[in-house]
């Protein structure tokens, strides 16, 4: 059998691309792991914030919302965000400001807002309420669904192992056999570049970068599950609610060199917890649980989205770094879009902008 579109990769990104294609033809997505969403996607922080990226990540942000707000009856939740900043970051917290839109407040009004925070750490606090948690298994699980009801497949434990061009399309080597199809889809996250020359194609210079998390008890006595999201000026540390508890990270961006399913480092979440424990009244003792994921970047930190200059009948849709699942229904729709021979809803600057024609 030929499918219309085979999709490497079984994150966020594959999976709504595939969704958005079922409307065009046969999908069949082939997932490496044992599961779905096992690297990136499942170890996201999975924060709706609308004006958090470069312009056109934003202009996919914006775009998403909708979709959002109704697929699977919505996946998204109030949270919050609030950025605090400490001694020598005025102008880290000043650019967040305004960038994000933050209302300024005083520290006692931080504090009334998220008790806990200690006021004498505080030089600068500003928040909005326009953050949401994203239910990502949901919406995992909603595209995943769309594809089968419309006849395609979701593979896991399919490992591709080579991929050679046809006169009709592509072959993908697996374990379990070859597979056929009209259009390839390179959805593989920080392994993006690796399928592009199994394809005999150039790379474009996608980047993982490993950042690590820490879970942590949240400071005693309190009910945590309303606070906001904590973010250090800069983004140089974040915390938000979990299940009772506190997810901690350094966000920390450090580049990994091969793709690999990733792991912690000690030092680097003691950074984290550091960073985030100056701003609490309540010293951390313990971990409750520690985890990393990669978030693989283009050279200018945008998504790549379309065919490949070369070959048309390859399509990226790679580079999310840490903004898959908040672009992701614009961003697959896009996909579609241009795979489909339709005019895109973005802009075509904001198109341009994410073709992967730009580093050629």
């Amino acid at each position: 059998m030929t499918h219309d579109f085979l999709i490497i990769g079984g994150g966020i990104a594959g999976l709504s691309a595939g969704a958005r294609l079922s409307e065009l033809g046969r999908v069949l997505l082939l997932e490496a792991e044992p599961a779905l969403a096992y690297h990136a996607s499942g170890r996201s922080a999975a924060l709706y914030e609308a004006q958090y990226g470069k312009p056109a990540t934003v202009a996919l942000n914006l775009a998403s919302r909708a979709d959002h707000d109704s697929l699977d009856g919505g996946v998204l939740s109030p949270r919050g965000l609030m950025v605090l900043a400490g001694p020598g970051q005025d102008a880290l917290f000043a650019q967040d400001v305004a960038q994000m839109g933050l209302a300024v407040m005083s520290p006692a009004e931080a504090v009334a807002r998220v008790p806990g925070l200690n006021p004498d750490a505080i030089t600068g606090a500003a928040a909005h309420e326009d953050a949401w948690d994203i239910d990502t298994d949901r919406l995992i699980q909603h595209f995943a669904r769309t594809i089968r009801a419309s006849g395609g497949a979701v593979q896991t434990g399919a490992a591709v192992t080579g991929i050679d061009k046809t006169a009709a399309g592509w072959r993908v080597v697996t374990r379990d056999g070859n597979h056929l199809a009209r259009i390839l889809v390179n959805a593989a996250g920080a392994w993006a570049d690796g399928v592009a020359m199994m394809a005999g194609l150039q790379p474009i210079g996608i980047t993982p970068y490993r950042r690590s998390v820490a879970r942590v008890p949240g400071p005693s006595g309190h009910d945590v599950s309303g606070w906001p999201m904590l973010m250090g000026a800069g983004e140089t540390w974040y915390a938000k609610p979990d299940a009772g508890q506190m997810i901690v990270s350094p966000a920390e961006e450090d580049p990994v060199g091969e793709a690999h399913d990733a792991w912690p480092e000690d030092l680097t979440l003691a950074e984290g917890i550091a960073s985030y424990q100056a701003f609490v009244r309540e010293e951390v003792t313990r971990l409750t649980a520690s985890w990393a994921g990669l978030r693989s970047f283009a050279p200018d930190r945008t998504l790549v989205l379309g065919p490949d200059r070369d070959d048309p009948s390859f399509i990226w849709v790679a580079g999310q770094g840490g903004y898959g699942f908040q672009t992701a229904p614009a961003a697959s729709r896009l996909v579609a879009d241009l795979v489909g021979g339709r005019p895109p809803e973005l802009s075509a600057d904001i198109v341009a902008a994410l073709s992967p024609a730009r580093f050629r």
